[in-house]
């Protein structure tokens, strides 16, 4: 269902933020987690693509990917 996509990309952002800052990680994890976030979608991103693709739904014909909402 696209918010239950909206709602994992959200969550493994958090996940990635608490990763980078988790000092009982290895500097290599750390890292690694703040190099993917330099490129991944923050929530409001997100949920606007969704926005966006919800309107777009009824011209196109296709379902959105993502949701504006995360419920």
């Amino acid at each position: 269902m696209p918010y239950e996509r909206s709602r994992a990309i959200v969550q493994t952002h958090e996940f990635l933020e608490q990763l980078s800052q988790d000092s009982s990680q290895s500097e290599e994890i750390r890292r690694v987690a703040i190099n993917l976030l330099r490129h991944y979608p923050s929530k409001d991103e997100v949920l606007l693509q969704g926005r966006i693709q919800e309107g777009l739904e009824d011209k196109f014909g296709y379902p959105p990917f993502l949701s504006s909402k995360l419920e």
